[in-house]
């Protein structure tokens, strides 16, 4: 028979198997909830995306610096597979400005555009970004897309719009440069060249340029680009611009119509994976962060669910893909989603219907391709880098937060200065950093009863017990937290050092690790030191099994660990000294403390330093009766309740010295003798002996558990 835990393994690696087939085994569940009172509604909105995504992918191409027809292949390929693995109904993939302009300054690495090398590059650059993209959300990763501030993807966003502008200017002016991944040296090329501008390239470009804004304020729902495009086309081909011989504007050329082909990839380069790997992660990383956003946003419009570990598995198959059929990198669109849910989309097969409707004008439309100017597509680019860049969202950032506006300042910084693929990982590592100093200093209040004694406020200039510290912890206990709690919690003792005992409220810890059990261990040991003790309430399951597991709920005990909800109470009732909440506490702190009676004499806190740490020396009740029955000139029996307490209900042999008149007066016990201290239950004497210990009564004792133990001794009691 198999050991349990082999058992306990092999049942865990079942269950982890039969959770990951469930991430493609996705079309089977599309399919099984489809029916045909959808079909209209999504072949519709297919078509309308299809309008809007012909124009992008070959735009998008031309960012990246590769054929047309790569963009639209990925655009196909992406909206189909994305669609049929991916968990949102409305998230479109396919090629994109910010993606393709990350693969160009990744691809720049490898080899030249317009090279052979240059396209087996992109499609291996997609199958690495694929993925990695897969084995974060087989790996349940998608929760890392919340580690990435916004000011970083809206920082990126805007940089990647100044580059593509930039890099699309030597196309509206027709100008003989190459691609350059910085953009400095862009500037400095055009610059160099600009004598070279061709005047007709730029007219058309021009034109088009206008034809789009115009088409875009005048009738916002028209297909602006596509209308500037075919409007260039159509006056290359009535006016012959593209004339060879009179070096006329240049064209897109000829478009295959066909199929997607497979694209011949080496199987296993070690050289080329090495170079594209530092691109591949960072476009893994934005697209994912650009996918999870768009579905998002649109599903809470739509009020759909979207699960992130399910869309990373849909994101890395719809790269493989686009990778394997002649494309390039892809990730999801805001545009073209956002026109999906406008267009009355009901389930993902319209991102299907728009790749298949794509498909079709490929084969149908592709020799019109011949005509259309490349000054006219960067003039439909320029239009999209602009508006990449968010001024709305920018300027509330920087109205908001200076960490945020910080982040993405170095953000766009970064994207224009260094190599892309840098630029994004550091803006997200930045990120990351900001998050960890965030969350390692979680507030660390101290906290006392409001006037109607029903919650618990920050204490600000209020009263504090002078025996109890209440602290709640708003936070995390983590490697990266530790530290500012614990110093937290030593300030706190160090200002009121007669608090002895703390309460450390934990209800909104949601997590501690071992070195947040190593903090634990360290104030329980330093408050146990002091005479106190720690006492913890509102533990959370998972933070209580973490204790459980570590041995730290042994050391603390169980009835440390308070669940009831009324720790005061308990505490008060049980742990407090009553002698100091009489003698020294001139405040009435918890509702418990009203019944209490306040002496106007109080204990003089000066002649009893340090009473309250370590035990005491104790007698039993009988060990005193039998001391005062057989050799009664040998110890002394003080009485340190009050008078009035004394006259009612006393030891006989008892000598009255209240507490307060004690540390007040001269002392003038015998030194001699063997003093007893007694009260009503032991605890008031208790204080009388720290405080004869601290001025050198050597042979002083407590009697535990005081008259109350005596009278159940059966031992005498003088009532009057």
């Amino acid at each position: 028979m198999a050991p349990r835990g082999l058992h306990a393994f092999l049942n865990s690696a079942q269950r982890l198997l039969r959770d990951d087939s469930a991430f493609f085994t996705r079309p089977r569940r599309v399919f099984e909830t489809y029916t045909t009172a959808f079909l209209r509604a999504d072949l519709l909105a297919g078509l309308t995306v299809a309008v809007v995504m012909l124009p992008q992918a070959i735009a998008y191409a031309m960012i990246a610096e590769l054929p047309p027809q790569t963009g639209i292949y990925a655009a196909i390929v992406a909206s189909i597979v994305g669609a049929l693995w991916g968990s949102s109904r409305h998230l479109h993939t396919g090629p994109t400005n910010a993606i393709s302009l990350l693969a160009l300054a990744t691809l720049l690495n490898v080899a030249a555009p317009g090279t052979p090398e240059f396209l087996v590059g992109a499609g291996y650059l997609a199958l690495m970004v694929g993925l990695v993209q897969i084995l974060a959300g087989v790996a349940r990763m998608g929760a890392l897309v919340n580690f990435v501030s916004d000011s970083v993807v809206v920082g990126f966003t805007a940089g990647a719009g100044v580059l593509i502008s930039v890099n699309q200017l030597r196309h509206l002016l027709r100008l003989d440069m190459e691609s350059h991944p910085a953009f400095f040296e862009t500037i400095r090329g055009i610059v160099d060249r600009a004598d070279e501008t061709h005047w007709p390239s730029l007219a058309l470009g021009l034109g088009t340029l206008a034809l789009i804004i115009v088409v875009k304020r005048l009738r916002p729902k028209w297909p602006a680009a596509l209308l500037g495009m075919v409007a260039a086309a159509v006056c290359v081909w009535a006016f012959g611009l593209d004339d060879p011989e009179n070096h006329g504007v240049r064209v897109l050329g000829h478009l295959p119509r066909n199929l997607p082909p497979l694209a011949d990839l080496p199987l296993l380069d070690g050289g080329l994976i090495y170079r594209l790997a530092p691109g591949a992660l960072a476009i893994a990383a934005i697209g994912l962060v650009e996918a999870m956003s768009i579905a998002r946003a649109v599903a809470s419009q739509s009020g759909q669910r979207v699960d992130g570990n399910q869309e990373f598995v849909g994101q890395g198959l719809a790269n493989l893909a686009a990778g394997f059929f002649s494309g390039y990198a892809v990730s999801g669109s805001f545009t073209r989603s956002a026109v999906n849910h406008e267009a009355g989309a009901l389930t993902s097969l319209s991102s299907i219907f728009s790749g298949l409707w794509v498909l079709l004008a490929l084969l149908l439309l592709a020799p019109m391709a011949v005509f259309l100017p490349q000054t006219a597509l960067a003039a439909v680019l320029l239009v999209t880098a602009y508006g990449m860049v968010d001024w709305h969202e920018m300027g509330r950032i920087m109205r908001i937060s200076r960490g945020d506006s910080t982040i993405m300042i170095a953000t766009i910084g970064a994207t224009l200065i260094f190599p892309l693929e840098f630029a994004v990982l550091s803006g997200m590592l930045i990120s990351f950093a900001r998050f960890l100093v965030a969350t390692s200093a979680p507030s660390v209040q101290s906290l006392v009863p409001d006037v109607d004694y029903r919650h618990m406020v920050p204490v600000r200039t209020q009263p504090v017990c002078p025996q109890l510290a209440i602290v709640q912890v708003e936070g995390p206990l983590y490697f990266g937290a530790v530290n500012h709690v614990e110093d937290s919690l030593i300030a706190l003792g160090r200002a009121h050092p007669g608090q002895i005992f703390l309460l450390l409220r934990m209800a909104l810890v949601d997590h501690v690790d071992v070195s947040g059990i190593h903090m634990l261990e360290s104030v329980l040991r330093r408050y146990r030191k002091r005479g106190g003790d720690v006492y913890v309430e509102g533990v959370r399951p998972r933070v209580l099994y973490m204790m459980h597991q570590s041995g730290f709920l042994r050391s603390l005990g169980r009835d440390n660990l308070i669940r009831d909800g009324n720790a005061i109470g308990e505490l008060f009732h049980h742990v407090l000294h009553p002698g100091i909440c009489i003698y020294e506490c001139e405040h009435r702190i918890f509702a418990e403390c009203q019944a209490l009676p306040k002496h106007e004499e109080t204990v003089d806190h000066e002649r009893i330093a340090g009473f309250a740490r370590g035990p005491v020396p104790e007698l039993l009740p009988s060990e005193v009766r039998t001391r005062l029955l057989e050799d009664p000139d040998s110890l002394t029996l003080v009485d340190v309740g009050e008078a009035r307490e004394h006259m009612r209900r006393h030891i006989r042999e008892a000598a009255n010295r209240p507490l307060p008149k004690l540390t007040h007066e001269e002392l003038d016990l015998p030194r001699d003798r063997t003093l007893v201290m007694v009260s009503r239950s032991g605890r008031r004497s208790e204080l009388a002996v720290r405080f004869l210990l601290c001025h050198d009564y050597a042979d002083v004792h407590n009697m535990k558990g005081g008259m109350l133990a005596w009278e159940a001794a059966g031992y005498p009691i003088a009532v009057e």
